[in-house]
């Protein structure tokens, strides 16, 4: 059990949430998603949580464990083509994972969202969320753009608002 981790967890609290996300910075997000769609036929989701809760923060749950449950939780995986895609956040952890489903995981490797992840923590060890988030949903569309190119009007399967946890 890590003492120091679930300190953090219990002191972060949903106004540190909505300082850190803001309705502008949920707004320009949530446009970056809609951007990003129209170029490729994947589909984001955006999460950030500001804390485990009690039962999984003190069993020790990862990051991301947690990104996993949240995918099945949005029903990510439910897409027609198996092109879900979820970027999540734990702020308490400032932990970034990047989850997609079997479609995009057959043409896209670990070794690239593990990239994506660490530059967007970079940013937010500045405290620059909006500009992390957005420059991440920029380097996902940058592989989705290659490996699953729009083909026409797709239909928007999953919604592109944030979600906050």
């Amino acid at each position: 059990m890590n003492i120091m981790r679930i300190v953090k967890h219990l002191l972060t609290t949903h106004w540190q949430v909505n300082r850190a996300f803001p309705r502008e910075t949920l707004s320009a997000i949530d446009r970056a998603i809609k951007a990003s769609e129209n170029a490729h036929v994947g589909e984001i989701r955006f999460a950030v949580e500001g804390a485990l809760d009690g039962s999984a923060l003190f069993k020790g749950q990862s990051g991301k464990a947690r990104a996993l449950d949240v995918f099945s939780q949005l029903r990510i995986w439910d897409t027609k083509h198996n092109n879900g895609l979820l970027i999540f956040l734990l702020l308490a952890d400032r932990h970034i994972e990047i989850v997609a489903d079997r479609g995009i995981n057959e043409k896209v490797g670990t070794a690239e969202w593990v990239n994506i992840c660490r530059n967007m923590e970079t940013a937010f060890k500045q405290a620059n969320y909006e500009g992390g988030v957005v420059s991440g949903i920029q380097a996902v569309t940058q592989l989705l753009i290659k490996h699953f190119p729009a083909s026409g009007a797709g239909q928007n399967e999953l919604p592109d608002k944030p979600v906050l946890l």
